[in-house]
């Protein structure tokens, strides 16, 4: 067992990965040192994630669309959902902003991811 550190670089990030597979495999105890180590390793790794390979969750045209294509809907589908296929033909062509009870359907009945749909 190391020292703990920031992580700098990929090399850095791929020995903290080999480190906490372990834990994967047999998890340690929150509040011991084995289960702290743990802890601490997951938020370096994550922190060197974000700053690095952030992904941005897709904007609600580009995750509608995700679904649209996934599922088989077509725009007569997304227009029957919204009640209006001029307010569908806007929306995918991004002249017009999705509203929440847009957003609500799409969530509820297409299972759109929220975050997709609420991202600005």
């Amino acid at each position: 067992m190391t020292d703990l550190r920031p992580i700098h670089c990929e090399a850095d990030y791929d020995a903290a990965l080999v480190e906490i597979e372990a834990y994967f495999v047999n998890e340690p105890k929150r509040g011991t040192p084995g289960g702290d180590r743990f802890e601490i390793l997951l938020a370096l790794i994550d922190a060197y994630e974000k700053a690095h390979w952030r992904i941005e969750p897709p904007n609600a045209v580009d995750a509608i669309r995700e679904v649209m294509a996934v599922k088989g809907y077509t725009q007569k589908d997304l227009g029957e959902l919204l009640g209006s296929p001029s307010r569908a033909s806007e929306l995918l062509a991004r002249k017009r902003p999705l509203n929440m009870e847009q957003a609500y359907k799409l969530h509820e009945v297409w299972q759109v991811p929220a975050e997709c749909l609420l991202a600005r």
